[in-house]
């Protein structure tokens, strides 16, 4: 968690470990402007007028809504938070499907190259090498 002024900011992602290897990276930006919302949210105050009884239903309400607001809020991040889980757990799990398809393959031609060359040194050691008189 980072204090922050006004201004532009910017990311930078350093790939110096190693340039060939994948790398996935996620990082979550969340912006409380809540003050500058309560101030916004405390002018219609002033145009408000009835008796006590009204202001402190109003001010029920507001808080009530406010109390929804935050906690949609927070739930939106958890749910972009999990996506962001899904994703880099899907692409590790492709990728790991991969790689087993390709080993499998490669182990699949090593035993039908060995089966080939056990079944012609078989046969040869069967043949009769002596020549034959007709």
């Amino acid at each position: 968690m980072v204090e922050t002024e006004v201004g532009d900011y910017m990311f930078c992602f350093d790939n110096t470990f190693s340039t060939i290897s994948e790398k996935v990276i996620f990082f979550e930006l969340i912006l409380d402007n809540m003050g500058e919302q309560e101030q916004e949210q405390e002018d219609w105050k002033k145009y408000i007028t009835g008796t006590d009884m009204l202001d402190m239903k109003l001010e029920d309400i507001l808080e009530s809504i406010n109390s929804i607001k935050s906690r949609l809020s927070k739930s939106g991040h958890i749910q972009t938070l999990l996506r962001a889980f899904e994703a880099r757990d899907r692409n590790i799990q492709e990728s790991n499907f991969d790689r087993v398809n390709f080993w499998s393959m490669v182990n699949l031609v090593v035993m039908v190259v060995v089966s080939a060359i056990q079944v012609y040194m078989l046969k040869s050691l069967f043949e009769d090498k002596r020549k034959s008189r007709t």
